[in-house]
């Protein structure tokens, strides 16, 4: 069963523009955004099951320098 989730991210001081843009180019994020406040970049990420999303998740996004943690939303609907 597909799974999706918001995944936000807190990265270093002033890299959060950077690292937007380097997990818009990882497939399985449908998009990514910079905002502002306490979190950093917004990611929606899809993946075929939980097992993935979370692999995907530590071995992509928090693997990206910059990264300094994550936070995952999983969708419920």
């Amino acid at each position: 069963m597909a799974i999706s989730a918001y995944v936000f991210v807190e990265c270093t001081q002033g890299k959060a523009l950077e690292v937007s843009r380097k997990l818009s180019a990882l497939d399985g994020v449908s998009f990514c955004h910079a905002v502002t406040g306490p979190i950093d970049v917004i990611a929606f990420i899809e993946a075929p099951n939980i097992d993935e999303l979370g692999k995907f998740v530590v071995e992509k996004v928090q693997a990206t320098e910059g990264v300094l943690r994550t936070s995952s939303n999983i969708v419920t609907n």
